[in-house]
């Protein structure tokens, strides 16, 4: 599935990435840049960030479930993105107030 248009960047290209950063530290924080990074890319609209962050969360999930990690740990620190997503992540898109127009 195409998830950035302006890229021409699939699923499974987020899925290696990810995961290629998840070998080198199973526990760092992945971001939207830093996968974008990763892939020699950069966000342009920024319209896929949404859909990129829920494939990161999907695809650690899966990671850390394979691996010998605690699962006590792999919840709790997951549970915190997911309340962190929902605090902050659905106040405003792209700074504009729900009123407004731009025609």
């Amino acid at each position: 599935m195409l998830v950035c248009h302006c890229n021409i960047i699939t699923e499974k290209d987020l899925e290696r990435t990810i995961i290629d950063l998840l070998d080198q530290d199973p526990w760092q924080l992945i971001v939207p840049a830093k996968v974008y990074h990763a892939m020699a890319k950069r966000g342009r609209c920024c319209g896929c960030f949404p859909n990129v962050v829920e494939t990161i969360i999907r695809v650690t999930e899966e990671y850390h479930a394979r691996s010998e990690a605690g699962v006590v740990d792999i919840v709790s620190h997951l549970e915190r993105v997911r309340e962190l997503r929902v605090q902050y992540g659905s106040r405003t898109h792209e700074r504009r107030q729900t009123g407004h127009r731009a025609a």
